[in-house]
């Protein structure tokens, strides 16, 4: 990463991604937002660029006001920043003048002067320029002759991150470094220079390095022992931090903060020390004598020896940020046996960040006395009434916090390494927004499985097909596709998607109840210009049916009627001119095949699916409408919804020339 803070030695920059903000903390709301730039930049190959002031505005503009306390220090910024991915940082210096910009020459002869940026990634409530004049409406219709473009941060991120502020300073000042560390997403920064002190830690056995320049406006938790890391010349120590006015030490009443690094025997004055604040030991407090004080903190030490090794080291770091949160989410529906048949397998999962929940969906067969008695240490959420797969976990995803969400089906068998693979690949590319493993049969393990096979693609009148089944065909697997490949949707049997981009595009359709809900979903996924994959090293067994049979008259219904939603909210307009009148003849032709059959139930299914989507077209309309607008907002590049797509019929490929399996196509 590279650091500017002269804006008359920037160089020029490629394709730039700017985003524009203070960036506070760096906390977990912030990093979605540099994730967002960092993809962008990626999908166009140009440069993500953070633009950040210093001092602080509101310093420069209200030099009165000392009430404000920083999260971070600008130093501790660009370190964090440095950390999630960002390729350019700009520093810019906060000056009366600079504030004195109009809007029109902020954009003009800073935005885009200085940058040239591709896009403005930046929050729907932004101002800028003298006096606050500039908003997003006014960036927007300067877009059009600059060439640019902004990407709005949507309303309820804005204010996410807002919240997340709040509740790292809350805990912040209350000491809670746990709770900071949460919404931070790492250990709280705490920086400065080693000065002089009194030399009296050294007297009774706990030499201590004096912090001497920590900045004025730094927020610093309350007086206490606390567990931290310390860092030297690119080297980490673990170490015991004060902070307090040493009140055993009478003679002395300044405010200190001083730490004893732990296997430490260097001078180091006028070295710079950062720490990262791992946990509070005990609250400051005063003794009758030296000795006393020698004796408490040495007991302080064991603690916070115990704490840090409770915690990461450097190394362990390393490794787990290979390892973000997964949350594998089982939604259940009367699956008491399931759940006492494969649970257990789900739990010995050997990732080492994931937490195993089950939203039940209104059971009645007693799943959650089960799951209380027999598996206490599983979370569990009560919806109370059967939603249907869609709403099920819309409703129960709202209530669980992990990067990754998992949506696992509870008839499925895992074996213990089965998130890695999949996991380590969408680390590797952010552009991927949602995957799903290999998924074979788990009576004849041989052999894919119906629900998704190898991957998901659609035809081009929006028929769904697998690689590895068509139809009721499905092959066996002979390792034939067993090459990771970007594909049109994923199964939701074992559905593994990206939090922040579900929640973002308003998860699936509740309208859907089941069936098709994850081919809908992957569509608007790959309209925000991000991939759907299958990782094939991943592989599960699924029991298929397990809550709703293949074949039943219902299934049938939802599977066309949700298919004809799902080609109305997103394909083209010129394209359904002439699909619509085609689906309606070619599903006419299912209902003869099932005529000859003698499926009559079957027939009154597809019947019924064109009754209900036919009176519900004006509305699903609007559906479409606010599907468009979610997927623009959350878009880091070009669409990709021509990848996974066969561009003829699969009906066509399966009866008249009889191409049963996917790899004849």
């Amino acid at each position: 990463m590279k650091v500017f803070n002269d804006l008359n030695k920037l160089p020029p920059f490629r394709n730039a991604v700017v985003t524009i903000g203070s960036f506070d903390g760096v906390h977990i709301g912030h990093q979605q937002i540099l994730q967002k730039v960092a993809n962008l930049a990626e999908s166009i190959e140009g440069e993500s660029i953070v633009i950040t002031f210093h001092p602080h505005p509101r310093l420069v503009v209200y030099p009165k006001d000392d009430s404000m306390k920083l999260i971070t220090t600008t130093d501790e910024k660009v370190q964090l920043l440095h950390r999630y991915g960002i390729d350019n940082v700009v520093v810019v210096p906060f000056t009366i003048e600079f504030s004195q910009l109009s809007a029109d020459e902020y954009i003009q002869k800073f935005l885009v002067e200085k940058f040239h940026p591709r896009y403005i990634v930046i929050g729907f409530d932004h101002r800028f320029g003298l006096n606050r004049q500039g908003d997003i409406n006014y960036l927007k219709w300067h877009g059009q002759e600059c060439g640019y473009s902004v990407v709005e941060i949507p309303k309820q991120e804005v204010e996410d991150i807002t919240v997340s502020s709040t509740k790292v300073r809350r805990a912040l000042e209350t000491g809670d470094m746990e709770t900071a560390q949460r919404f931070l997403g790492h250990y709280f920064p705490l920086s400065g220079t080693v000065g002089h002190g009194n030399k009296i830690g050294g007297k009774i056995g706990f030499p201590t390095a004096n912090l001497e320049a920590v900045e004025k406006y730094k927020l610093v938790p309350p007086p206490g022992i606390y567990a931290v890391w310390v860092h030297h010349e690119k080297k980490r120590y673990g170490g015991m931090l004060y902070i307090g006015d040493r009140p055993t030490l009478k003679q002395f009443k300044n405010r200190t903060t001083e730490v004893n690094i732990f296997d430490f025997d260097k001078t180091i004055y006028g070295d710079e020390l950062r720490l990262e604040l791992v946990q509070r030991i005990r609250d400051d407090q005063q003794f009758e004598s030296l000795e006393a004080l020698k004796a408490q903190l040495e007991k302080d030490r064991s603690f916070t020896q115990q704490a840090l090794a409770a915690r990461p080291t450097a190394e362990w770091e390393k490794k787990m940020s290979q390892y973000p949160g997964v949350a594998v989410v089982i939604l259940n529906y009367n699956g008491r046996a399931y759940l006492q048949q494969f649970l257990p397998g789900v739990l010995a999962s050997t990732y080492p960040n994931c937490e195993v929940i089950v939203a039940d969906n209104g059971s009645t067969d007693g799943s959650l006395a089960f799951l209380a008695e027999h598996f206490p240490e599983v979370r569990h959420i009560d919806l109370r009434n059967n939603y249907g797969y869609a709403q099920g976990y819309n409703l129960a995803l709202q209530q669980v916090d992990a990067p990754y969400y998992v949506l696992l089906n509870s008839d499925v068998e895992v074996p213990p390494d089965w998130i890695e693979p999949v996991i380590r690949m969408m680390e590797k590319d952010p552009a991927i927004g949602a995957c799903q493993p290999k998924i074979l049969a788990y009576d004849e393990r041989g052999y894919f499985e119906y629900a998704g096979a190898s991957g998901g693609w659609l035809d081009a009148m929006g028929y769904p097909f697998c690689r590895g089944r068509i139809f009721a065909v499905t092959e066996k697997d002979d390792g034939q596709y067993d090459k990771k490949q970007e594909i049109f949707w994923a199964t939701g049997a074992a559905f593994f998607v990206r939090s922040q981009l579900f929640q973002a595009l308003d998860g699936f359709d509740a309208d859907y109840f089941a069936h098709s809900e994850e081919i809908d979903l992957c569509w608007r996924i790959k309209r925000s210009g991000y991939k759907v994959m299958v990782q094939p090293q991943s592989v599960v067994y699924h029991v298929g049916g397990g809550t709703l049979s293949y074949h039943t008259p219902r299934k049938v219904y939802l599977n066309f009627r949700n298919s004809l939603f799902t080609l109305l909210k997103n394909e083209t307009p010129l394209r359904l001119s002439w699909i619509l009148p085609m689906r309606l003849l070619l599903d006419g032709l299912a209902g003869l095949l099932f005529l000859s059959q003698g499926k009559f139930a079957l027939i009154r299914s597809i019947v019924r699916a064109h009754w209900s989507f036919y009176p519900r077209f004006g509305y699903t309309l609007q559906k479409r409408r606010r599907a468009a607008a979610l997927a623009r907002k959350a878009s880091i590049g070009p669409s990709r919804v021509h990848t996974g797509r066969y561009g003829g019929s699969i009906v066509w490929s399966y009866y008249a020339r009889h191409r049963h399996f996917f790899r004849n196509l």
